[in-house]
C-alpha cells in the first residue's frame, strides 16, 4: 500500500479549518462591501432639495453710512438710505436697532454730530426710541474711514456651500458615474439663489395670510353686474399711455 495517501489525507486535514477559516473571512468582507455601498446611497439623498436644503436662520440687516471728517450731517443720499432703514426694520426685524458709531477716527467727531439726526430719522420712520442702542466702536485702521453701521436682527435664509466635489463626475472606480444619478452640486447654485432674493424667509415655510379684498371696487364691479352692464375697467384716455399708433 502506498504510504503518500495517508500522509497526504492527514495533512489536509489539518489545513481544512484554515480553509474554512479564510472562506469565511473572504465571505465576511463581500457582505462588509455590500453593506458600506448601501450606507453611501442611503446617505445620499437624490433630491438637490434635500441634498442643499434651504435652512432659516438667526442673521444681521446691516447698513453703512459714510460720515466725512469734515461733514457734521447727513446728505440727502444718506437721508433716504437710513429711512428706507427704518421701513425694512418694521417689515422683517426680530429685534431693535443697534448704532455702532466710531471712535479714535478723523471723523470721530462728524459721526457723533451726525448721530442725532440719524435718530431723528429713525423715529420718524416708526422706530421707537427705546428700540434704539448706541454704542461705540474702535475700528483696526483709526486712519480709515470709520462709517457709521445700523443693524438689526431679522430671520435669513442660506443654503450651501456649494463647489463641494466628492467625487469624480467622469468615470472611475466608483458606480456613481454608471447609475446616471444627479451629481452632487446638482441644484446647489438654484437654492442658493432662492434664499438670497426671497422677500420674506417665511414664505419658505408657509404661505401668507389672505389680505382682505377692496371691498369699493368689488361693489362697483357687483353693482355692474347686477344691472347688467360690463364689468370692464375703464379709462378717460386709453390710448394715452400707448407708444404707438398701430391698432388705432
Amino acid at each position: 500500500m502506498n504510504r503518500g495517501f495517508p500522509e497526504m489525507f492527514a495533512r489536509n486535514a489539518r489545513l481544512a479549518p484554515l480553509f474554512r477559516a479564510a472562506g469565511v473571512a473572504i465571505l465576511a468582507a463581500s457582505l462588509a462591501g455590500c453593506y458600506t455601498a448601501r450606507s453611501v446611497e442611503t446617505d445620499v439623498p437624490n433630491d438637490y432639495r434635500l441634498r442643499h436644503p434651504i435652512v432659516l436662520k438667526d442673521g444681521n440687516y446691516t447698513v453703512e453710512v459714510l460720515i466725512g471728517s469734515n461733514r457734521g450731517g447727513l446728505n440727502a443720499r444718506q437721508r433716504a438710505d437710513v429711512l428706507a432703514f427704518a421701513q425694512t426694520w418694521k417689515h422683517d426685524a426680530t429685534g431693535g436697532v443697534l448704532i455702532d458709531v466710531p471712535t479714535g477716527t478723523v471723523n470721530e467727531r462728524a459721526a457723533s454730530e451726525s448721530l442725532h439726526e440719524i435718530r431723528s430719522i429713525l423715529e420718524a420712520g416708526g422706530i421707537p426710541h427705546s428700540g434704539v442702542y448706541v454704542r461705540a466702536y474702535h475700528p483696526a485702521s483709526p486712519v480709515k474711514l470709520a462709517p457709521i453701521n445700523l443693524s438689526y436682527p431679522r430671520i435669513t435664509a442660506e443654503a450651501g456651500p456649494c463647489g463641494l466635489w466628492p467625487a469624480d463626475l467622469g468615470p472611475g472606480a466608483g458606480t456613481q458615474y454608471w447609475e446616471n444619478q444627479e451629481y452632487w452640486n446638482f441644484g446647489c447654485a438654484q437654492q442658493r439663489n432662492l434664499a438670497a432674493v426671497v422677500d420674506d424667509p417665511a414664505d419658505l415655510v408657509q404661505p401668507r395670510g389672505e389680505a382682505p379684498a377692496y371691498n369699493q371696487r368689488r361693489t362697483t364691479v357687483m353693482d355692474k353686474y347686477r344691472q347688467g352692464q360690463s364689468t370692464a375697467t375703464t379709462y378717460a384716455n386709453p390710448n394715452a399711455g400707448k407708444i404707438s399708433d398701430i391698432g388705432q
